[in-house]
């Protein structure tokens, strides 16, 4: 356990993937009660929570409903949405007067995709809101978050989103404008890289590889890149020199690969996706305003 301070009852909302990846690293991590809320246990939730010890309080639909169960959450506690973007009114209609009946203003985090800060506001008048965008390597603590915030926080609630993201990997703070961007290059970057691994480990099976070797060189060689440019501070250009030797293996690959446009697909591939990103926010912002 870190030196983290307590971060209060943090309520996730939704409980997928990223959900259970957030829950996972808060609970190996940070000093804080987590309450989970789902319409109903699914097996993995199942698994999940009982490898917790029951560290976790689960809420579902039909025992609130049953019980009328309410939990005032105060400015000091955290409610996160983990729920699809298209399931965000029917989860907030459902779960706000559970936590937010007795006026209470918890630090709103929102992890949807498309779905801008004024869309949450509307929804939790009064609240804090921190918008965020994990991405698929949270399941193994190594996301890649950047998240913005309203206008009304406070450092400290900055720092308290920031912490709990960084319990599953590395987090950033940046201004709204640049989401969509994020969405481009971290949020979809980690299917680009699988795609070069596949490419790679191809490459040594032609090469005449058995398929897990070459595989398991792929994948520890672009680890290994990775760790170096973010461990050295070095621009991977320079990185990129001190293996390429006058007249070697690797000057001749780098000139086929710039031969067939490497840097060019994989700036488009962000610039393509940040484009579809807009788009689906802006879609998701018209369905809002009929609403």
């Amino acid at each position: 356990m870190t030196n983290t301070p307590s971060l209060g009852r943090i309520v996730v909302i939704g409980f997928g993937n990223m959900g259970r990846a957030l829950v996972k690293g808060l609970l190996a991590s940070r000093n804080c009660e987590v309450i989970v809320c789902d319409r109903y246990k699914t097996p993995e939730a199942e698994e999940f929570l009982a490898s917790c010890a029951h560290r976790v309080q689960f809420l579902q639909l039909n025992e609130v409903q049953r019980d009328s169960i309410e939990i005032p959450l105060t400015s000091s506690d955290t409610l996160i949405l983990c729920t699809k973007p298209q399931n965000l009114q029917d989860a907030v209609q459902f779960w706000k007067p559970v936590f937010c009946s007795a006026g209470g203003t918890p630090l709103v985090i929102s992890i949807l995709a498309g779905t801008p800060i004024d869309q949450i506001q509307r929804l939790f008048s009064g609240c804090v809101i921190a918008r965020a965008m994990p991405n698929i390597a949270a399941t193994v603590d190594c996301a890649a978050t950047a998240l913005c915030v309203s206008m009304n926080a406070n450092e400290a609630e900055i720092q308290r989103a920031k912490s709990i993201f960084e319990a599953v990997g590395k987090a950033w703070v940046v201004p709204e404008e640049l989401m969509n961007a994020v969405t481009g290059l971290s949020g979809s970057g980690p299917a680009y890289i699988y795609m070069v691994i596949e490419a790679l480990s191809d490459g040594g099976v032609k090469m005449g590889m058995p398929r897990q070797l070459a595989l398991d060189l792929a994948s520890q060689t672009v680890l290994g890149a990775a760790k170096l440019v973010q461990e050295t501070g070095l621009h991977p250009a320079v990185l990129r020199d001190q293996v390429t030797t006058p007249g070697g293996t690797t000057i001749s690959a780098i000139h086929e690969l710039e031969r067939h446009g490497l840097r060019p697909m994989l700036i488009s591939a962000v610039v393509t996706a940040t484009k579809k990103s807009r788009l689906l926010a802006r879609a998701a912002e018209k369905k809002i305003n009929k609403q």
